[in-house]
């Protein structure tokens, strides 16, 4: 069921207004939003609802000192080289020199004496992880995510635009949260008391069967980019983590999913699916990436290789099942988990682009060093598992060039660990410091 035709709608305006908050409940009631754009036509200009605009606040944001990590082997996901006794230097937020301690001499010079200096001799040197998964709705929650060297992170989606929030936090307080590409709401049929997150939402309210409707579903899609989403979250199935939901039903079909990809307009989707036919329904959609993805069948890998469509497998999500002291979700996750290896691995052979996502919620964070050293066990080499946290996830982010790689220019996030992650895939879960928007936000050195 559609409640009203939002194909042409104007797209929400970026903060809610009084005259969305009536036109929203004059939908309600059946009442003309004409009618009611009439009245506010003649309202005062005043009783207009308008950004607060602070006095010392706009163009002052926070500019981050200089670090100077040395001694470490300095990684690069990209090529697989490493640096020994290694100099990284960052500046105002991005890398200023990286390599040889003589080829970094003047920028250290330059940074002397009022750079923060670690000493990183007999580990390895990172590029910040990034995690393409994440619920993250508080700042407690992005606390233990950057403990876990995870620097820069996609949003799986929040209840009330908290990722949106957070999305905003660097440049104003750098170090209090990841770098976030924001999804805003799940594009779900049921939103519960996430129909409150905006008054422009209040028209769904009213659908009898939920979300469903392709028109309904483009048009709290459009409200999420009106409001700071810069990616969007949808499903096809059913999560599998609740033990009376079926994670084999299909939720949304290719229409609907293809009306949440055009009305996204550019914005990377990223779909929850674990049937074969959802995943194959959300492939052919033209979602960006894949979530979770247990059945995944020989016929969608060779699609996605096709278009370029990414794989977030989020394998401990999967296979912590198998732990669970719930029957049915215990039982699940021992059945899943070599399923899913096996479509990790397929995929990763043939072509398909693996990115690591932990599907953490809230303060309940899986290490990002988990994800890869499960994709390593999968069958991906310590290189590509750690590829998958760096390189390609920033490339699947728009980041490509400024995050997974240290390189002069790019985002001044670094992480050191205790073992060679070119060899072992277990390094990078042996987290010793953490620098994220160039502020130390751990360190164990």
């Amino acid at each position: 069921m559609c409640l009203h035709d939002h194909s042409n709608a104007a797209v929400p305006s970026a903060v809610p207004s009084r005259r969305g908050v009536l036109a929203s409940a004059a939908a309600l009631a059946g009442i003309s939003v004409a009618g009611v754009a009439a009245q506010l036509g003649s309202a005062p200009a005043a009783q207009a609802a308008e950004r607060p605009a602070g006095p010392d606040y706009h163009g002052r944001p926070v500019t981050p000192g200089a670090v100077i990590i040395e001694g470490g082997t300095i990684v690069d996901p990209l090529t697989g080289d490493a640096i020994e006794d290694g100099v990284l230097v960052l500046d105002g937020g991005k890398v200023a020199a990286v390599g040889s301690r003589d080829a970094t001499r003047k920028a250290v010079a330059d940074v002397a004496g009022r750079a923060t200096i670690l000493n990183a001799a007999g580990r390895w040197v990172t590029p910040g992880l990034v995690d393409v998964h994440v619920h993250a709705n508080a700042l407690a929650d992005t606390r233990i995510l950057l403990q876990g060297g995870v620097t820069s992170m996609r949003s799986g989606s929040s209840s009330f635009y908290q990722d949106v929030a957070l999305a905003a936090l660097p440049g104003w307080a750098p170090g209090a949260s990841p770098r976030v590409r924001p999804a805003g709401l799940f594009i779900s049929p049921e939103q519960g008391d996430s129909i409150l997150a905006d008054p422009d939402l209040a028209p769904l309210a009213a659908l009898k069967n939920g979300i469903t409707d392709p028109q309904d579903l483009a048009y709290l899609t459009r409200v999420n980019l009106a409001r700071g989403a810069e990616v969007i979250k949808t499903r096809a199935n059913p999560r599998a983590g609740l033990p009376e939901q079926d994670p084999r039903e299909l939720v949304y079909g290719v229409e609907q999913l293809s009306a949440v990809v055009k009305a996204a307009r550019g914005a990377g989707v990223l779909c929850h699916a674990y049937s074969a036919e959802g995943i194959d329904g959300a492939v052919r959609a033209g979602v960006r990436s894949i979530e979770h993805g247990v059945f995944l069948s020989e016929q969608t890998i060779a699609e996605m290789v096709r278009r370029g469509t990414c794989f977030t497998p989020t394998m401990d999500a999967i296979s912590s099942m198998a732990r669970s002291s719930n029957p049915i979700l215990a039982a699940r996750g021992q059945e899943y988990t070599p399923i899913h290896k096996a479509a990790v691995l397929a995929a990763h052979e043939a072509g398909v682009t693996i990115v690591a996502g932990t599907d953490s919620f809230g303060t309940d964070v899986t290490p990002l060093g988990v994800e890869v050293r499960l994709l390593n066990e999968a069958g991906l080499s310590p290189l590509e598992a750690m590829r998958s946290a760096t390189t390609h996830a920033a490339r699947l982010l728009g980041w490509e060039g400024r995050a997974g790689r240290l390189v002069t220019g790019g985002f001044a996030d670094a992480v050191v660990v205790d073992a060679d992650p070119l060899s072992d895939g277990t390094a990078l879960e042996k987290v010793r410091a953490v620098v994220a928007q160039g502020v130390v936000v751990r360190n164990e050195l």
